[in-house]
C-alpha cells in the first residue's frame, strides 16, 4: 500500500488509567472509590475481578516507562486518582499519594516522553459518592479544588492537562444504565451528572489556567451516529435523538455556548432540569487548548415506533428508535470494525466546531492474544495480527482526516498494557503489551513492534 507519512511533530503515544492499572488499592493512604465499591459487589463485575493489584503499576511504573521509552512513545496519557489525592475527595491533600505521580512524572520526563494528565478517569472517593457523588452539585465544586492541588504538585513538569475522561460513560453507564460505578438506573440521575461533570470541567478548566497551566482540555468519546437508511425521515430523526444525547448534550455547551434547545426539550419530557442554574453554561464554556477523541466503533440507529431504545444509555430513546446490532468483522468486546467512522467523527467535529485542535486519546482493540511461543534465544511472542488490522485501518483514517485538513495533533493507542476492563474484568485484553496477571510479566506483543516501526519512520 501507498505509504502515508503524518506531519512533523505529530504526536505518538498511549494511554492507560489509574483503576485500571495502578493496583496498590489500600497503600500509602489511598482512599477507597466507588469502583472498589463497585467491582467488589457481587455480580457487578466478571467474576469478582477488582482493580486491588491489576497491573500492580505503583510499584511497577519505573519497568513501564522503561518500555515506553523502548517503543519509542512520545507521550503517555495516565490519569492520576483523585482518593490518593484526597482520600474522601474533599479536605488535607495525601503527601503520599501525590509523591507517587511525582516519581512517575520525573521518569516520564527522563525518558523524553511528555506526560499527559486525566484528572478524572471514573474513580470518584467513595465519600463523595455517599453524598450522591455527580448528582450532587458540590461534587463540581471539590473536584476544581482537588486539580487545583494536583496542579500545585505537577504543573512545574507537567504542560498538558486534561479534566475528564468520558463523561457520557461516567453520567449513562454510572446512573443511567447502571453497568458501571456507582450503578445506579435513575434518567433523572443520569442527566444531573452530565450537567454536574461538565459544570466540574469549567470550574476545573478555570482553576487551572488560573494557576498557570498552558494547555487545558477534556476527553470525550463522540458518537458517529448513522442512520440505517440514508432516505429515511425517521432514521434521520432517530440519528438527531442520539446525536443529541450522545454528543451535541456535551458539545454544545463546551463549545458552542450552551445546550442545544432540541436537548433541553427532550431531558424536559422526562426530568425537570432543575440542577441548571443560570451562569452554568458560561462556566462550562472555560476556553480550552485540546479536545481529546476516543473513539472506537460507529453507532447505527433506524426510527422506530416500536424500538427498544439504548435503555438507561439513552434515556427516551424507547419507543422510538432501534440501535442496530453491528455487523461484519467485530472485536472481541462485539465492537464494529469500520474506520471510515472515525474519519467522518473527526470531519464533523473540525466542521461544527472549528478552532479546537484535535487529539485522539483512545483508540485500540480487544482480541484474544494468540498462544505465545519462544523464538531461539529470544522472548515469548505474543502474536496479534487482528489488533495490527485494527490499528493500521484507523491511523490511515486518521490520515485521511489530516488531509481533508482536520487539526488532528496526535494519536493515543489503548492502551499500553493488557488491564482491567471495568465491568468485563481481567477477561478482555486492550494492552499492546501482554500482562501475566499472575506473575506480572510484560511481554510486548506484535502490535507493540507494529507501533514501534509506525512511530519511528512517522508514518504506515
Amino acid at each position: 500500500m501507498t505509504q502515508l507519512r503524518f506531519p512533523e511533530n505529530f504526536l505518538w503515544g498511549a494511554a492507560t488509567a489509574a483503576y485500571q492499572i495502578e493496583g496498590a488499592a489500600r497503600d500509602d493512604g489511598r482512599g477507597t472509590s466507588i469502583w472498589d465499591t463497585f467491582s467488589r459487589t457481587p455480580g457487578k463485575v466478571h467474576q469478582g475481578h477488582t482493580g486491588d493489584v491489576a497491573c500492580d503499576h505503583y510499584h511497577r511504573y519505573a519497568e513501564d516507562v522503561a518500555l515506553m521509552a523502548e517503543l519509542g512513545l512520545g507521550a503517555y496519557r495516565f490519569s492520576v486518582a483523585w482518593p490518593r489525592v484526597q482520600p474522601d475527595g474533599t479536605g488535607p491533600v495525601n503527601p503520599r499519594g501525590l509523591d507517587f505521580y511525582d516519581r512517575l512524572v520525573d521518569a516520564l520526563l527522563d525518558r523524553g516522553i511528555d506526560p499527559i494528565v486525566t484528572l478524572y478517569h471514573w474513580d470518584l472517593p467513595q465519600a463523595l459518592g455517599d453524598r450522591g457523588g455527580w448528582t450532587n452539585r458540590a461534587t463540581a465544586e471539590h473536584f476544581a479544588t482537588y486539580a487545583t492541588a494536583v496542579y500545585g504538585r505537577l504543573g512545574d513538569r507537567v504542560s498538558v492537562w486534561t479534566t475528564l475522561n468520558e463523561p457520557w460513560c461516567s453520567a449513562y453507564l454510572g446512573y443511567g444504565s447502571g453497568v458501571h460505578a456507582p450503578g445506579e438506573q435513575d434518567p433523572a440521575a443520569a442527566f444531573a451528572a452530565v450537567h454536574h461533570l461538565l459544570l466540574g470541567h469549567g470550574l476545573a478548566a478555570r482553576a487551572l489556567r488560573a494557576a498557570g497551566a498552558r494547555t487545558v482540555g477534556i476527553t470525550l468519546n463522540p458518537a458517529d451516529v448513522r442512520p440505517a437508511d440514508e432516505s429515511s425521515a425517521a432514521d434521520a430523526a432517530a440519528v438527531r435523538l442520539v446525536d443529541g444525547l450522545h454528543n451535541r448534550i456535551f458539545l454544545g455547551p463546551l463549545l458552542a455556548g450552551g445546550y442545544p434547545e432540541d436537548v433541553l426539550e427532550h431531558v424536559s419530557r422526562l426530568v425537570e432540569p432543575t440542577f441548571l442554574r443560570d451562569g452554568d453554561e458560561k462556566q462550562i464554556a472555560a476556553p480550552i487548548d485540546l479536545l481529546g477523541i476516543n473513539y472506537y466503533q460507529p453507532t447505527y440507529v433506524a426510527g422506530r415506533p416500536d424500538g427498544a431504545g439504548g435503555g438507561g444509555a439513552y434515556p427516551g430513546t424507547d419507543g422510538a428508535v432501534e440501535f442496530l446490532p453491528p455487523v461484519g468483522p467485530l472485536t472481541e468486546m462485539g465492537w464494529m470494525v469500520e474506520p471510515a467512522g472515525l474519519t467522518r467523527l473527526l470531519e464533523r467535529i473540525a466542521a461544527d466546531y472549528p478552532g479546537v485542535p484535535l487529539l485522539i486519546t483512545e483508540n485500540g482493540a480487544a482480541y484474544p492474544d494468540k498462544p505465545g511461543t519462544e523464538s531461539p534465544g529470544g522472548p515469548i511472542q505474543v502474536a496479534d495480527s487482528d489488533r495490527i488490522a485494527y490499528l493500521d485501518g484507523h491511523l490511515r483514517a486518521a490520515h485521511e482526516a489530516i488531509s481533508r485538513g482536520v487539526d488532528l495533533r496526535g494519536y493515543l493507542v489503548w492502551s499500553l498494557l493488557d488491564n482491567f476492563e471495568w465491568a468485563e474484568g481481567y477477561r478482555k485484553r486492550f494492552g499492546i503489551v501482554h500482562v501475566d496477571y499472575l506473575t506480572q510479566r510484560r511481554t510486548p506483543k506484535s502490535s507493540a513492534r507494529w507501533y514501534q516501526e509506525v512511530i519511528s519512520r512517522n508514518g504506515l
